[in-house]
């Protein structure tokens, strides 16, 4: 399992801190595109040297944020402006791109939500977006784990989302003798709509603390709500949107949440899960390992790294089944240079488990 942030403390405490302090330097602004304006904004290094040029949005009434990659991104899907395009203007001319950006922003004259942290443009996004920040997500999962007997073995806050991974002692099953794995779940979430709310079982292997999340054992809640205006004329300027603006439906969403994770921990989608596992275990490899991991990067579409990894960790592990596999993947995540594609790995692991039989037939089929 990849370790996220910790502390002294743990990595409870830890999450918490850095919760609080982000929530203090979040606001988020809704207007019209009529009322926005994008400027050349230049991103100095600390020498004061010039590192390169950048774009901001500058929001009539309020003031200018310099965008990050996640806006940048969104920002050129909603225009429709080719995103290779779109990166080329921003380093190597932007105000060719400001030109562009304005144009397309006064033509489509649309209501849209502007999310900023610490002075930044982090999403741009339509104004029926609801946020459902990771302050009052933590606040709503965070109990109901430790009610459960949980155990808190790994969080983080990447630039697209936030991730709590909880494993109980508690419910455990063997796969094959010595083998043992433990339910838990994993509870991850998106302020810039990068994703939906989603909270999902997720298992550890005891003997190597791999981490393997079941996207189809869980549920997800999205981003999507009524028009957020918050009652304000946003015709004419951009306007600060507020907790007081917010659905008043939002504790109660809160408490959906809460019970939603009681449910995935008490659940009969572990004993699903085990028994795929164990199924998984019983479907040997009697192929070319090193052809293997080939097909699984091509299928998979993994970078030369993580093929790398791969082939070394199922090599090591010894286990030449669809289970051994599957965790050479998960174990591969704990090298993952990135938090968001560690999980992606501990995603695919479970992808490999329940791979149907004509599909595991192919992987496995060495050609001459």
């Amino acid at each position: 399992m990849r370790k996220g942030i910790d502390g002294e403390r743990g990595p409870v405490v830890a999450l918490a801190e850095k919760l609080e302090q982000q929530k203090e330097s979040i606001n988020d602004y809704t207007g019209s595109t009529e009322n926005l304006t994008a400027m050349v904004n230049h991103l100095a290094e600390e020498d004061g040297s010039i590192a390169r040029d950048g774009i901001a949005l500058a929001l009539e009434g309020i003031g200018a944020f310099p965008t990050n990659r996640i806006c940048d991104g969104q920002i050129a899907a909603r225009l429709k402006i080719p995103k290779p395009y779109y990166d080329r203007m921003r380093d190597n001319s932007p105000g060719l791109l400001c030109n562009n950006v304005n144009h397309w922003m006064q033509a489509e004259n649309a209501d849209r939500m502007v999310r900023t942290m610490d002075g930044t443009a982090r999403a741009f996004l339509s104004d029926r977006y609801r946020p459902l920040d990771n302050y009052e997500l933590a606040q709503a999962v965070l109990p109901p784990m430790i009610e459960a007997g949980c155990e808190v073995k790994s969080c983080e806050i990447t630039e697209s989302r936030m991730y709590i991974k909880a494993v109980t002692y508690e419910r455990q099953a063997e796969i094959k003798q010595g083998d043992v794995v433990a339910a838990g779940i994993m509870v991850s979430n998106s302020e810039v709509g990068q994703g939906a709310l989603f909270a999902g079982l997720y298992t550890e292997r005891l003997i190597c603390t791999n981490g393997m999340v079941h996207n189809d054992f869980g549920q997800r809640k999205y981003h999507v709500g009524r028009k957020q205006t918050g009652g304000l004329d946003l015709t004419n300027a951009w306007e600060m949107f507020t907790s007081k603006t917010k659905d008043l439906s939002d504790r109660a969403f809160w408490a959906q949440v809460s019970d939603t994770v009681r449910g995935v921990l008490s659940e009969d989608g572990f004993d699903t899960v085990v028994e795929s596992m164990r199924e998984a275990s019983e479907q040997r490899i009697d192929s070319d390992p090193f052809k293997l991991v080939e097909k699984t990067q091509k299928k998979y579409k993994l970078n030369d790294g993580e093929k790398t990894d791969i082939l070394q960790h199922l090599l090591q592990g010894g286990e030449m089944s669809k289970w051994g596999l599957a965790n050479a993947v998960t174990r591969s995540a704990e090298d993952a240079k990135e938090y968001d594609r560690a999980t992606e790995l501990e995603s695919l692991g479970w992808s490999i488990v329940e791979m149907p039989q004509r599909d595991w037939s192919a992987l496995t089929t060495t050609m001459n």
